[in-house]
């Protein structure tokens, strides 16, 4: 767990694409033995935590986040928000043996309020334009689409990228009246029949996926939630990567 590869800071942005700075970590895992626990462990979601982490021959480096999320089909997986970093990572806390000494911190989430409700349901399931500064206080624009407001940090919101379809999260609200985000006209389909298309079910949660990356090599992973204002979308953990992937499974089957 790199600091970070996706340590999505405004400034850090603009380098994302074809850059070997911004390169996924490909580390295999291995097989998680599990770390035996003689009595049962609490619920964590909501806390704020902290905790070392330990890959290969690399120095130990120290992480904080709070714990957006518990995935019901798998529930040793959870979703973390870590300080400074904006993507949301997908960890299994307690068996992942690169993590080292996890604490559950005294720390309070600070409690954040919506501060435009209509506005937030506004862009909501909307594809937008995203702008970050880049180099030398060029401005970068980044189309994506606005997911769900996020767990337990109300104020923050799930986003996705078209040219990094991993699971961001910013306070967009901010933004907007910053005059940053930008809500891309509709293409005309129905925004009812978007939220609620006829045939589209969950039952692809729990399913196991197969990607075949350019070179050739596959890689392995598992369907673990649908987005509700975009039934077609889910999220995808693979075995390899602790990255959370945004994919419109419907439309990449048709």
């Amino acid at each position: 767990m790199k600091t970070p590869a996706r340590q999505h800071t405004r400034e850090a942005v603009g380098h994302h694409t074809g850059s070997t700075t911004m390169k996924k970590k490909k580390t295999s895992q291995k097989k998680q033995r599990g770390r035996p626990s003689s009595q049962p462990q609490k619920n964590i979601v909501g806390c704020r935590i902290s905790h070392g982490w330990k890959e290969g021959n690399e120095p130990i480096t120290q992480w904080k986040g709070t714990v957006l999320d518990q995935v019901p089909i798998n529930p040793s997986l959870y979703l973390v928000k870590y300080d400074g970093i904006d993507c949301v990572y997908g960890l299994e806390l307690h068996r992942d043996e690169r993590i080292l000494k996890l604490k559950i911190l005294p720390d309070k989430v600070p409690l954040s309020r919506v501060s435009d409700a209509s506005l937030a349901d506004t862009i909501i399931g909307k594809a937008v334009e995203h702008m970050f500064e880049g180099e030398h206080g060029s401005k970068d624009e980044w189309r994506g689409m606005v997911l769900a407001q996020a767990p337990i940090m109300k104020a923050w919101f799930y986003i996705t990228y078209e040219k990094d379809p991993v699971l961001y999260m910013y306070q967009l609200l901010d933004d907007y009246k910053d005059g940053d985000l930008r809500i891309m006209p509709d293409s005309g389909e129905s925004t009812t029949a978007e939220r609620e298309p006829e045939g589209v079910v969950d039952g692809l949660i729990g399913k196991h996926v197969e990607y075949t990356k350019e070179d050739g090599s596959k890689r392995t992973g598992k369907v673990i939630h649908q987005v509700k204002a975009k039934p077609s979308v889910y999220f995808i953990k693979f075995d390899d990567d602790f990255h959370i992937y945004v994919y419109d499974l419907v439309k990449k089957t048709c």
